[in-house]
């Protein structure tokens, strides 16, 4: 869908913008962030432990996809979500040293590509999670349930082991 369609219907507007102001229509466009914001905040520190979340029962629609960061703040709390945070920087590190180390150029924008690609799919997630950037339906690489995401990140991730394979060391 182009961006300029997005104006033609008032309800493609609407829900763009409730990431703003979600309370504004909390029945209808700004569901998902409210359900969201309350799952974060019920986790705590700690969080309520796993398999405990209530917001995954009837009140997250489709929480084991696009908002199963929501979930694993309510069940593993503050903690365990920025466990999965830095966990997406050791990859990211990871990622972009098999690029700087690459023994040729397209095996290191190859790499890098791969790299900025499954970690912006994690930001774009984690932001919208957060009410910091409206609903787009990206899942969270390597934890959201789906087939076809799963699927090409894994595949990215084969190929950036492949790149590895031909790092010399010095």
């Amino acid at each position: 869908m182009y961006p300029f369609t997005i104006i033609l219907e008032p309800y493609r507007l609407k829900r763009l913008l409730a990431f703003n102001d979600p309370w504004a229509d909390p029945l209808n466009t700004g569901y998902h962030i409210i359900q969201s914001l309350y799952a974060l905040g019920s986790g705590g520190l700690f969080g309520v432990g796993l398999g405990r979340s209530r917001e995954k029962f009837l009140y997250l629609p489709e929480p084991h996809t696009d908002f199963i960061f929501a979930i694993l703040g309510e069940e593993l709390g503050f903690i365990g979500t920025v466990t999965v945070i830095l966990l997406f920087f050791l990859f990211a590190w990871r990622g972009y040293k098999i690029a700087i180390s690459a023994p040729d150029i397209y095996g290191s924008l190859l790499a890098a590509g791969l790299t900025t690609m499954i970690i912006m799919q994690a930001l774009m997630n984690i932001a919208v999670v957060t009410a910091s950037m409206p609903v787009t339906g990206i899942p969270l690489p390597f934890i959201s349930f789906g087939g076809s995401a799963l699927i090409f990140t894994l595949l990215g991730v084969g190929i950036l082991l492949n790149v590895s394979r031909y790092i010399h060391d010095k």
